[in-house]
């Protein structure tokens, strides 16, 4: 277990470094596809990628408390090697993404699938705010993201048109949360994190692509009146 706990602090710190020692990613390049988009409309407004600062300093908590004091927990090693998993190919995954968007959208759905296993199989009612609410964050946002980086590329290659690929993976995001957020009704934080993620692609929207707008705040709504119904089913 301490193995597990010291290979997630050394990958989490790898991941906080990365943003450091990489170019500043603002999206994919449009020179890099066929289908050369300036602002694809799946893609949220800048600020919300804002979150990642929020998302670092979570996960570097819970890597400390991990092997500082929770080492040896059976609750807490059971969400180690899915998300260190996760962290780990998020190290790299800024290297990837300026040069090969489609080897960068395979490795953020790995990803995002790690560390949504990691958020199932982490425990609310043990340590909230440093186990489960951490791993929740980071797999509603890795959700939201893997969606976005999916619609981008499908757009791309011309595969989809940019309106059809974002509503296409808003409904996928929205599908995807709303049985993520159902099977962990303690924990909030998920869900409102891809509420955050679909809030920056309503705001991008707004006057740009109304059609998209509308669908992301649709699903803001689901999504909200789900964590509502969660919460009354709660008290």
């Amino acid at each position: 277990m301490k193995t597990r706990a010291a290979l997630l602090l050394l990958v989490t710190l790898a991941f906080g470094a990365a943003p450091f020692l990489t170019p500043p990613f603002r999206g994919y390049d449009p020179a890099l596809f066929p289908v050369q988009i300036a602002r694809p409309s799946i893609q949220p407004a800048g600020y919300a990628f804002g979150i990642w600062s929020v998302i670092y300093l979570w996960l570097f908590a819970h890597a400390v408390t991990s092997l500082w004091k929770r080492a040896e927990n059976p609750a807490w090693d059971r969400t180690r090697l899915p998300l260190i998993i996760a962290v780990a190919l998020g190290s790299a995954w800024l290297s990837i993404a300026p040069v090969a968007p489609i080897a960068a959208t395979v490795t953020i759905l790995v990803m995002a699938a790690a560390a949504i296993a990691a958020f199932l199989l982490s425990d609310p009612q043990t340590d909230r705010w440093l186990l489960s609410a951490p791993t929740a964050i980071l797999a509603g946002w890795l959700s939201a993201a893997a969606a976005v980086s999916t619609g981008v590329v499908l757009a791309g290659y011309g595969w989809l048109s940019d309106s059809a690929s974002a509503l296409a993976m808003i409904a996928v995001t929205l599908a995807l949360s709303l049985w993520v957020q159902r099977q962990k009704p303690a924990m909030p934080i998920y869900g409102l994190t891809v509420i955050w993620a679909l809030a920056g692609i309503v705001t991008v929207n707004a006057g740009l692509n109304p059609t998209v707008g509308i669908a992301a705040g649709l699903g803001i709504a689901a999504l909200a009146l789900t964590l509502v119904q969660q919460l009354k089913a709660n008290r």
